[in-house]
This record gives C-alpha cells, sequence and structure tokens, in this order.
C-alpha cells in the first residue's frame, strides 16, 4: 500500500470480527514499532503482546473501572472484541539511566532536565508506527489508555515490573465496522490553515 494511503486510510477502530491475526502481521508490527525514534536511542519501552483468548480476557478484568463518570459499555462492547492486545510500556529510568551517560553527561539524573517525558512521547510514537503497520497489513487497530487507578491490577495480572509504566494499549484485529465511529461523527476534521502556522503564530 503506497503511504499516503496509509496515512489517509488509518482510523481508531472500535469494534473487530471474530478471525483470526496472522502471526506473521503481529510480528511485522512490533518489528516496526521498535524502528520508532527514541531520544539517545534509549528504547525503553517494552511490549506484553496477548493473543490468547484468556489473556485477553484477563486484559479486560484487570483494566476495566469498576465504576466510571461516563458509560463505557457501547465502547467496551466493541472493543472487547479485539483478538490481539499490546500493552505499550516504558521506562523512565531507562531514559535517566542513558543521559546519565558520558556522552551525553546530565549524571545527576535529574527528571526535571527533561522539558516532557520523552519515555511517554517515544512510546507514543512507537504506538502510531503500530497502527500505520495495522493499515498496511489490513488489519483494524485502536490506541487507548489505561486509568491510573486500575495499573497496579494490570501490573499484578502480566507481572509487569515496576519499572515500567504503561502508555497505553493497542487492539490489533480485522475490522468489525467499516462506518465511522467515535468523535469524528461528531467533530469535522480541522483545517490545515488553522492548525498551521507559518514563521509566526497567525503566520
Amino acid at each position: 500500500m503506497e503511504f499516503q494511503d496509509v496515512v489517509r486510510r488509518r482510523r481508531m477502530v472500535r469494534r473487530f470480527i471474530a478471525d483470526p491475526v496472522d502471526p506473521a502481521s503481529v510480528d511485522r508490527v512490533l518489528r516496526n514499532a521498535v524502528r520508532a525514534p527514541s531520544a539517545g536511542f534509549a528504547q525503553g519501552w517494552a511490549f506484553v503482546v496477548l493473543t490468547e483468548p484468556d489473556d485477553v480476557a484477563r486484559f479486560w478484568a484487570a483494566s476495566t473501572p469498576a465504576d466510571s463518570e461516563r458509560d463505557m459499555s457501547a465502547w467496551l462492547d466493541g472493543m472487547r472484541t479485539a483478538p490481539v492486545i499490546v500493552l505499550v510500556l516504558t521506562s523512565k529510568d531507562a531514559y535517566l539511566r542513558r543521559y546519565a551517560e558520558d556522552d551525553k553527561g546530565w549524571a545527576d539524573r535529574d527528571e526535571n532536565r527533561w522539558a516532557v517525558p520523552y519515555w511517554h512521547v517515544d512510546a507514543g510514537m512507537a504506538s502510531l508506527i503500530m497502527l500505520q503497520t495495522a493499515v498496511d497489513e489490513g488489519l483494524g487497530a485502536c490506541f487507548f489508555g489505561v486509568q491510573p487507578r486500575e495499573v497496579p491490577r494490570l501490573r499484578e495480572a502480566f507481572d509487569i515490573p515496576d519499572e515500567y509504566a504503561p502508555t497505553g494499549v493497542v487492539a490489533l484485529g480485522h475490522p468489525g465496522d467499516t462506518g465511522p465511529s467515535g468523535s469524528p461523527r461528531r467533530r469535522a476534521r480541522k483545517p490545515l490553515d488553522d492548525v498551521v502556522h507559518r514563521g509566526r503564530w497567525g503566520g
């Protein structure tokens, strides 16, 4: 598929059909993810890949809030049809250690030196490559987050080390709904001129 077609066709898929995902496609998604840029080539990401139905069910049991400020039942009904779940994790310590090395020189490992938490930025970049690769493989995908209060249960369910924190989750599968879903039903894409400022803000 042409790259521009991948970009144009990428969207968040929130419902999947029961057809299994080719393991080779899952492997390609992951191989491409680790080609993402990372600050200092720290590569502080890690991925927990769930392809067995029992493991996927365990993920939803561990990550679904017992109560929520809004009704998530319709979203959950669709998302729980995803046959593959990838937990996208990142290690802040990996970045602090990397930038304390001689060629970087931040020996004090002070987190305040970082303008933004690049450990999550880089994991987000890896996640986007997963979403794009899914399109190229003829799959659907959705990136979503885990509520902070559910993280301890997720750690326990999948033996996630304390060093690693979830940036988000990528659900993969064959799309079950080719129509519009989620926010695009209510919001149009902003015109390019509204978000691109050339030379200065408003320019």
